[in-house]
């Protein structure tokens, strides 16, 4: 194996045999230990003694501000259950709680405010998330000696692994088909393979490029509006996107609008190819055989079984 493209062992033990439930995740090897919980199974989390130690935590739950975006908060203490608890109280969107302490309990309060302040920094750069934290700690004022910095670093390391696998993606970086929209197109994408979509009868057309497994339709694509399809689970994530002003009713090149058509006025990074599609056309869409390689019938899911042939060949 070459770069950093090795395997890991992630612990999920359900506490109560639940896995709605109080949860509990190790990385084999790492002395990093997470509590997660819902409101019901708080109190169980805040009653572990591996809890009543310094370290950090967060809590998560649906933005009542911006539909389809999760609000967190993010805190550190020298009792991570007294913190929390004071936190919890002061905040009414949270759905999960997430702790993070040691198993020997050899974080002190530098590194607990280091750690803080680097996840605020880390996950407002990343973008995925709106931040409760009413300030950005500096963690470059937080006076840690140079291998203290380190560790903390790959304490960071070991918790952009386990937080998506708990479900909180909060520190992924965009897509730089996202992050770089100043340049053009064809600079952001050479060597991806784009795909498009287009409607049967409308004329509406869509790019897209597939990103370390995310489906980022590019600016300039088209969707449908307003067709009245009884059946669109991502009908709150379209009504955000045209609130935030994603997609227009006036096309980005400044030409006249149309009845029942919206442009992407940048790029936008969607969960899968269906989510991507069910926006576009304004109804419930299988995205795998709707998208297809530009220039080609070739579906999304054949290209997807011809990469894993390849893959197998190669190997």
């Amino acid at each position: 194996m070459n770069g950093e493209a090795f395997g890991r062992t992630i612990q999920l033990f359900l506490v109560d045999g639940k896995p709605t439930g109080l949860r509990k995740a190790t990385i084999h090897g790492w002395t990093g230990l997470l509590f997660v919980s819902g409101a019901s199974a708080f109190g169980d989390l805040t009653a572990r003694d591996e809890v009543d130690r310094t370290g950090v935590y967060i809590l998560s739950g649906p933005d009542p501000e911006s539909a389809g975006v999760t609000r967190v908060y993010i805190g550190s203490g020298n009792s991570v259950a007294e913190r929390i608890k004071q936190s919890a109280l002061k905040r009414e969107f949270w759905e999960t709680a997430i702790t993070v302490t040691t198993s020997d309990d050899d974080l002190s309060k530098g590194h607990a405010e280091y750690l803080e302040a680097r996840l605020i920094q880390l996950a407002g750069a990343a973008g995925r998330v709106s931040l409760d934290n009413a300030t950005q700690p500096d963690f470059q004022r937080r006076r840690l000696p140079e291998a203290d910095v380190a560790n903390m670093e790959q304490f960071l390391a070991n918790l952009r692994i386990i937080l998506p696998v708990i479900g909180l993606d909060m520190l992924k970086p965009q897509p730089k088909a996202v992050v770089e929209a100043s340049r053009s197109i064809e600079e952001r994408t050479t060597g991806e393979v784009q795909f498009e979509l287009r409607h049967t009868t409308i004329d509406v057309h869509a790019l897209a490029v597939q990103e370390d497994g995310e489906f980022v339709v590019l600016e300039g694509s088209q969707a449908l509006a307003d067709m009245n399809f009884a059946s669109n689970n991502y009908a709150r994530l379209k009504a955000r996107l045209i609130e935030d002003g994603v997609l227009s009713a006036t096309p980005l090149t400044g030409g006249q609008a149309t009845p029942h058509r919206l442009w992407f006025v940048k790029p936008w990074s969607f969960s899968s190819p269906s989510a991507a599609g069910s926006v576009i056309l304004d109804r419930n869409t299988n995205g795998r055989t709707r998208w297809v390689v530009k220039g080609t019938r070739q579906t999304y899911h054949d290209w997807q079984q011809s990469q894993a042939a390849k893959q197998e060949t190669d190997q």
